[in-house]
């Protein structure tokens, strides 16, 4: 059985914290950004938790993080 292959595309997008949670960045913070709000910049700055109903597919592309 040959190794299985990680996405790089993913690896470099996600991380795994120390319980075992995949940590993202939230999107919508690369352009057009003088008609969005101060408040909504900062807010699009913190990292969030992967929501559960996609950890399953993420855990099948990234078999080893």
């Amino acid at each position: 059985m040959p190794k299985m292959k990680t996405s790089r595309a993913a690896a470099k997008r996600f991380k795994k914290t120390g319980t075992g949670q995949l940590k993202r960045f939230k999107a919508y913070k690369s352009h057009i950004l003088t008609k969005k709000t101060t408040k909504r910049k900062r807010n699009l700055r913190k990292a969030t938790i992967m929501d559960e109903s996609n950890v399953k597919n993420m855990k099948k592309i990234l078999p080893y993080l």
